[in-house]
């Protein structure tokens, strides 16, 4: 049934896969180490340069949990020979970003500025150029951070759909709605 499971996730040659007794994986690559416990049911191996990840028996339960984790391992393995990047974009008049030792500030139309404080394993940088909306890049090897504190600075400023002002993604589309309209009879 999992397709996904299934497949072998290949290990590059600069990346070290290790499984402890109580089946925490660790990662270790170029980009820094990562570790993730694995249900006991499932099991990871290394057979000829690829990770295979397996399950004991067709149970639904243990279907499920064989894809989340070959994703897992396999998010894992890029994350620390490639990385993981994420772009967001602050869109509104006024509204500002910068950056002083890995602390956000953003100036989003409130009284007051925001700060946000981004763990070390993520690198923050904010970039405005003339003419343009502020930029904030976000990377890091931990896929599942990155994500977390991309969703935590989205959610200080959700995009409205009347002027589509706030922070998003890079090249996301935000539906619009039309305003009110004055009806002359």
């Amino acid at each position: 049934m999992s397709r996904i499971g299934k497949k072998p996730i290949a290990l590059p040659s600069n990346v070290t896969l290790s499984v402890d007794d109580q089946n925490v994986v660790t990662v270790k690559g170029p980009k820094g180490t990562l570790h993730q416990t694995v249900d006991p049911d499932i099991s990871v191996a290394i057979e000829e340069g690829q990770i295979q990840v397996s399950r004991p028996t067709e149970q639904k339960r243990h279907k499920a949990l064989h894809g989340l984790y070959r994703s897992l391992v396999s998010n894992m393995v890029q994350g620390v020979s490639e990385g993981f990047k994420l772009n967001l974009e602050v869109i509104g008049v006024g509204y500002k970003a910068s950056v002083t030792n890995n602390v956000l500030e953003l100036q989003l139309g409130y009284s007051h500025n925001v700060y946000v404080a981004v763990p070390e394993e993520i690198k923050v940088t904010a970039v405005t150029e003339k003419g343009q909306n502020p930029k904030v890049y976000l990377e890091g090897s931990d896929k599942q951070l990155l994500g977390d504190v991309a969703a935590k600075i989205r959610s200080l400023r959700k995009v409205e759909p009347y002027k589509g002002k706030g922070i998003r993604f890079i090249g996301e589309q935000v539906r619009r709605k039309a305003g009110k309209s004055s009806s002359k009879k």
